[in-house]
């Protein structure tokens, strides 16, 4: 056995993460261009390692004949006598090399072969690391500023964070510690390229199954996400289990899982709303914290109509229309919201077939629902108009389920 060899590969192979199987090949590979530059032709050589004891043999096949032509692919009969008694005309014999005999070039080629090799199989290690990493999440440090972009080192690989994956409220510093999204990772000769993001909806998504554990193995599930990143994110989760609710899971108690994702995120607002089929129920949920009198939802158009009381219109709508923009995003509906008076002077109630209330009567009315009307109607339940408006103003400016204050 070659021990020497084998904990030589076996140490090298551990400390590049090489196989070994990939090693032994390159001494075989190097071993087969040795010959090539020894003899000037390697068609005839065979060479054998054993896996298991790393002992190898190079073995030269020549043709026994009369008049020797060809000393590298031929031997006479008397010299193949010396090797193998039995030889006779015609016959192929095997003659071992001995590797030491080599010339200098032949050996350093050799090498040379071996040592790219191994470069080019910790490449692969390298790549196939981080491959299985794509489409998730990686925790890197800031290591420097490439003009806009930044270089994140990830460990056996640094990965660019580019000027349009970077949140334009984040601030980053070199030796800064970093979660990143993996967006691709390519292989080349110098290594594989790694893009990450820090603005991808997925990277919210990839927090959220580490930080809950009823989303990493199924039990609840993000159906959709809708990002404006460095300010507000939306996200409709979903039960697989009846016993346990979905938003509640991802809050946590008293907040805690969400706030992790808020932190991670430094201070970016999430809310958290239950997802539904019917698409009409769905955009009532998405425009949380808004209270919504009246849905409508075209699910041939993908288009949606909304009515809100008065005085919640600009809550509906949000701070430069990002409620109103990220409940679009995430249902994949256009939404037209309307407050009761702009319905009432549009037209919209008639449109509907809807009569319009009269003053005094609005709580009666909205109790009616309207049933099947393109695609889905929800109304909603009766409410006490002087309620409504300090659960708005609640959430407008306090505090809300995860732990984050709205703006209107």
């Amino acid at each position: 056995m070659n021990t020497e060899l084998k904990e030589a590969l076996q140490l090298l192979g551990k400390e590049r993460n090489i196989p070994e199987e990939a090693l032994l090949e390159a001494i075989q590979n190097s071993l087969m261009i040795a010959c090539k530059n020894h003899f000037g032709k390697s068609d005839n050589i065979i060479v054998n390692i054993d896996p298991d004891t790393y002992e190898y043999k190079i073995l030269q096949q020549k043709e026994v004949v009369e008049t020797v032509e060809d000393p590298v692919l031929q031997i006479n009969l008397a010299d193949a006598r010396m090797i193998e008694p039995k030889a006779e005309l015609g016959d192929v014999i095997n003659i071992e090399i001995d590797s030491r005999k080599f010339g200098r070039i032949a050996t350093q080629n050799a090498k040379g072969v071996i040592v790219q090799k191994i470069k080019e199989e910790e490449r692969n290690s390298v790549y196939n690391e981080f491959a299985a990493h794509e489409h998730g999440i990686m925790t890197g440090i800031v290591q420097r500023f490439l003009g806009k972009n930044i270089s994140i080192n990830l460990g056996q690989a640094d990965a660019i964070l580019a000027e349009s994956e970077q949140v334009k409220t984040e601030s980053y510093r070199p030796q800064q510690r970093l979660k990143v999204y993996v967006l691709e990772v390519k292989n080349n000769p110098r290594g594989p390229r790694i893009s990450v993001s820090r603005t991808h909806p997925d990277l919210v998504r990839c927090l959220f199954e580490q930080e809950v554990s009823e989303v990493k193995d199924g039990t609840v599930e993000i159906k959709a996400i809708a990002r404006e990143a460095g300010s507000r994110t939306k996200m409709a989760v979903l039960s697989n289990d009846e016993n346990v609710d979905p938003v509640g899971a991802c809050v946590g108690v008293n907040g805690v899982r969400v706030n992790a994702v808020v932190d991670e995120l430094y201070g970016e607002k999430i809310d958290i709303i239950n997802w539904d089929d019917n698409p009409a129920y769905l955009i009532e949920n998405a425009l949380s914290p808004a209270k919504v009198i009246c849905v409508v939802a075209d699910e041939d158009n993908k288009e949606a109509k909304v009515i809100v009381p008065d005085f919640q219109l600009s809550l509906a709508i949000g701070k430069e229309g990002q409620n109103a923009r990220l409940a679009a995003k995430l249902t994949g509906y256009k939404i037209d919201i309307k407050s009761e008076t702009q319905a009432q002077e549009s037209g919209l109630f008639e449109e509907l077939g809807m009569e319009v209330p009269q003053s005094g009567e609005e709580d009666e009315y909205y109790a009616e629902i309207l049933a099947d009307k393109m695609g889905g109607v929800i109304e909603d339940e009766e409410y006490d108009a002087d309620e409504a408006e300090e659960t708005s103003d609640e959430a407008q400016y306090g505090e809300t389920e995860n732990g984050n204050e709205d703006e209107e």
